[in-house]
């Protein structure tokens, strides 16, 4: 069996990842490579990455703004 770090059996770590490749796999408007890179950095921050999405607007980018939000959720929950 594979070694795996505690952090790596989190489903906010395994969600996350998924946002991030998600948004690095985007389709993005010619002339708008800025935003993809702001978007790409924002990855580690869900809010940020949500404002982001939003200004892509495409439906795929929208698709994945539901998961930031759990990412959120569950990132709140970790919090005392």
């Amino acid at each position: 069996m594979e070694y795996a770090f505690d952090h790596e059996n989190l489903d906010v770590y395994r969600v996350s990842l998924e946002v991030a490749r998600g948004c690095s796999r985007l389709r993005i408007a010619l002339g708008r490579s800025p935003l993809r890179d702001q978007l790409q950095r924002a990855a580690d921050s869900a809010a940020e990455a949500c404002a982001a999405l939003d200004l892509v607007g495409t439906p795929d980018a929208l698709a994945l703004q539901p998961k930031l939000r759990r990412v959120g959720a569950m990132l709140r929950g970790l919090v005392r």
